[in-house]
């Protein structure tokens, strides 16, 4: 089973360099943000939600350890209200390339619910693109249901 640690200050700064960029380029796949754009967008909302860094106030940064104690990831949560109770807002769980398909998020997102009892929390929501199709597979193996589906369908140019 993974555990989760408190992110310390040397890898919260790697980590948010890492989760703006990976964040925009998300934006740009699911269709939502233009290249040029992204990153800026993607640094604006981080700032907005982060806005004293790992010390703002209701977030959780945690690094995702292995029993061998390696780190294979990261996980953000934040302490928020929805469905009328208060609950864990997932905003990113992020497995190292390399330490993919091995069940470490599947451990992680179990050891959360852990964590987030322990805070007096009622449930998890969490957002997932929909070009994810991994994520989506592993959510619903873990019972996430789906509160909301946006759909988008691109209409090609008319012709002049």
């Amino acid at each position: 089973m993974v555990v989760l640690r408190r992110m310390n200050s040397a890898e919260y700064e790697a980590w948010a360099s890492n989760a703006v960029t990976g964040y925009a380029e998300d934006k740009v796949a699911s269709g939502q943000w233009s290249q040029e754009e992204s990153l800026e967008l993607s640094r604006r909302e981080h700032q907005e939600l982060l806005p004293q860094g790992l010390a703002s106030a209701g977030n959780h940064l945690f690094k995702i350890l292995a029993t061998s104690g390696d780190s294979v990831g990261d996980l953000w949560f934040a302490e928020a209200m929805k469905f009328g109770q208060p609950i864990a807002y997932v905003y990113n769980v992020e497995i190292a390339p390399e330490h993919r398909r091995k069940g470490y998020a599947y451990q992680a997102l179990q050891a959360l619910e852990q964590e987030i009892r322990g805070l007096g929390l009622q449930g998890v929501a969490l957002h997932v693109f929909g070009h994810n199709q991994a994520a989506r597979a592993l959510y619903a193996k873990l019972g996430y249901e789906p509160t909301n589906i946006n759909l988008f369908k691109r209409l090609p140019a008319a012709d002049a």
